[in-house]
Order: C-alpha cells, then structure tokens, then sequence
C-alpha cells in the first residue's frame, strides 16, 4: 500500500515537473514572438532607445534575459543557467562592439564560467534549497572574476608577472585559510 502510494505521489511530481517545463517553454516562446513583433510593427521605437545603429549584442543580451524572465516566472531554475550565459556573452559582446575592444577576448573569456556559476546561483534559489549547487556556482563565479583580474591585469596593467602569482596564492591561501576556521564553528 505505502509503495503505491509513494508510485503515485512520484508521479503527480513528475506530471507538475513537466507542466511547470512546458509554461517555461511557452512562456519563452511568447516572450520571443512579442519582442520580434513590437520590433517588426515600431522599428522607430527600438531606433529612439537604441539610436541609429543598433547594436546586434542586445539580441544576444535580451534572449538571455528572456530566458531569465522565463526561469522566474515558470520557476524553472534550469532556464537560469543559459539565461546567464547569453546575457554575458551579450554583454560582453555589447562592450567589443561599442568599444571596438575585439583584442579583450584575450582575457575577458574567463569570465564565462562565472557567468554558468551565476545562473547556478539563481537555479537553486528557484528550485529551493540545492545547497550544493549553490555552493558550487557561487565558487566558479568568483574563481572566475579572480582569473578575469588576473589575467586582464596582466594584458593591461603592464605587471610584473614575479609579483602577480604571488599574490595570488597569498589569497588563494587567506581564503582557504577563513573558509577552514568558519566551517569549524
């Protein structure tokens, strides 16, 4: 008897599990079709915000907010992750193509793997709980940013590469260092 019932409770979780897939889904689609019609129907609209030349990156930038938006409102943590990574990639993209910075693609792809570990971030907030999954994006995003300062002030700043290591592995070492005394307590 208990086992039909945990078979049964099993799944009504699947079914709401792939109710809750298909809102996400539709809901991206519809979100989609409404920014590519209100930009088929008022082109002016998008020139006055946008101005003259707009900038293909804010297409890579809004898909990956569509897919956060989507995520949010369907509550489905796994449309975050992608969210993330396109809306980076955009902006990362917005900034070369405005700046006309191409050469940064030398440093600024570290950054990427933060941006997977920030929608990990987000994913489990809206799955509730997944500590783990949590914990781990929340590292990846900042082993991330560090490799992104590192690496960018090596292109950069003109350091002495003999003095740069070394500090890194000062901090690597303070931050082990604290996250071992907190887990003690």
């Amino acid at each position: 008897m208990m086992d039909q019932i945990n078979l049964n409770l099993e799944c009504v979780q699947m079914a709401n599990k792939e109710r809750q897939g298909n809102l996400s889904g539709g809901l991206l689609l519809v979100l989609l079709g409404v920014f590519f019609l209100l930009w088929q129907l008022s082109p002016a609209w998008f020139t006055r915000i946008f101005g003259e030349r707009f900038p293909w990156p804010v297409f890579v930038i809004g898909l990956g907010g569509v897919f956060l938006l989507a995520a949010i409102l369907g509550r489905s943590g796994g449309l975050a992750v992608p969210g993330t990574i396109l809306a980076g990639i955009g902006g990362i993209l917005y900034y070369q193509n405005v700046s006309g910075d191409w050469a940064s693609w030398a440093y600024i792809w570290s950054l990427i793997p933060g941006f997977v570990g920030l929608g990990m971030v987000i994913s489990s907030f809206l799955n509730g709980g997944e500590r783990g999954a949590r914990r781990v994006g929340a590292f990846m995003f900042v082993i991330s940013v560090l490799a992104f300062v590192v690496i960018w002030s090596l292109f950069t700043a003109n350091l002495n590469f003999n003095l740069v290591w070394p500090a890194v592995m000062i901090l690597a070492g303070l931050a082990l260092l604290v996250r071992s005394l907190m887990r003690g307590r």
